[in-house]
């Protein structure tokens, strides 16, 4: 078997540092052009991956593409990476996926990382603990094509594609009203993410167009897990006027609202309507299958590809709209049909 050719290969053929190979072959702006040709010379005739690296140093591009999730432990983003990573393959590039795991410091360590690794583009999601957004506008400014998908952030004048957050709630609160349920709760997210403010929005709306009362204690702001969906229906079941339905801002919170409700021995849909909001594919099998807002996932992953296609075509300059918004469908199962037939 043929020897992988390695960096420190070909800096002993060169006889200079692996550091100066690396930052050569990266196309950093402090190598000259004269040693990055030699550089590239040099990995041509060691096979070094000769073909990607040849090219990338002509184009200036890497034709891969930084994916930012802030979670892995969710369907929703696997599933919007399969949209974008099938489309993506079709146009020529590979992804490079970092998750943040809800973390601001991990979030900007997955935007420097990026920057180091010369992507062509960054799509990303914004971590629940994000407050301060300066590493993407950072990375704006180094004139690499940014865009938000699903969690955005609308004042950084960044490209988005989103579900229609605010009409999804509104839905799945109207479905709740329909079946006869009058004291709808919400369980809400961070509200400093505009996905979360904009579901809290629908689900208030919602229950003043229908004239129902919009308590102020019937919102609970948790931080998006199974334990907050937890903890979350605890505190408002504990209220001297309690719900009779919670609106979850997502499936994994819809959870631990259905696991505190078992627990209590409270029967769900008789007594008590959950509607989550995601589709994640483990709602369909739980028992009561949990009703749901289907958020269009692989859609929303393709379009995001295709919005940062054109971002990096025309140099980060988009000629299309500034975002894009799908629409949200309802998905009913047996959580929240306390009067209707399957």
């Amino acid at each position: 078997m043929k020897k992988r050719v390695t960096i420190a290969d070909i800096a002993r053929e060169l006889n200079i540092t692996p550091a100066t190979v690396s930052r050569a072959l990266s196309n950093h702006p402090e190598i000259s052009a004269a040693t990055k040709k030699v550089v590239q010379e040099a990995a041509e005739k060691l096979d070094y991956n000769r073909n990607k690296i040849a090219s990338s140093l002509r184009s200036g591009r890497t034709n891969v593409i930084g994916v930012l999730i802030p979670t892995a432990e969710h369907i929703f983003f696997g599933s919007v990476i399969h949209g974008i990573s099938n489309i993506a393959s079709k146009n020529g590039y590979d992804i490079l996926i970092y998750q943040s795991n809800e973390s601001q410091q991990f979030e900007k360590k997955g935007i420097d990382a990026f920057i180091s690794a010369r992507v062509d583009g960054i799509l990303a999601s914004i971590a629940k603990d994000t407050t301060d957004f300066s590493h993407f506008t950072y990375a704006k400014a180094q004139n690499i094509p940014i865009a938000f998908f699903d969690r955005v952030n609308n004042n950084l004048g960044i490209p988005s594609i989103t579900i229609d957050d605010y009409r999804g709630a509104y839905l799945a609160t109207e479905s709740l009203i329909k079946e006869g349920y009058t004291r709808i709760a919400h369980i809400t997210g961070p509200q400093h993410i505009q996905t979360f403010k904009n579901r809290v929005r629908g689900y208030r709306d919602a229950l003043q167009d229908y004239q129902l009362p919009a308590l102020e204690e019937w919102v609970y702001e948790g931080n998006v897990s199974v334990e907050a969906g937890r903890e979350g229906a605890s505190v408002l079941l504990s209220l001297t006027n309690p719900p009779d339905a919670i609106v979850a801002v997502e499936d994994f919170t819809a959870l631990g609202v259905l696991k505190e409700l078992k627990q209590r021995n409270i029967p769900v849909p008789q007594q008590f309507g959950v509607f989550g909001f995601c589709n994640d594919m483990f709602g369909e099998h739980i028992t009561p299958s949990l009703s749901t807002i289907d958020q269009q996932t692989v859609l929303m992953g393709e379009e995001a590809f295709k919005m940062m296609h054109e971002l990096i075509q025309y140099n980060g300059a988009a000629t299309g709209v500034l975002s894009k918004v799908l629409q949200p469908i309802p998905v009913i199962r047996e959580s929240s049909r306390k009067t209707s037939k399957p």
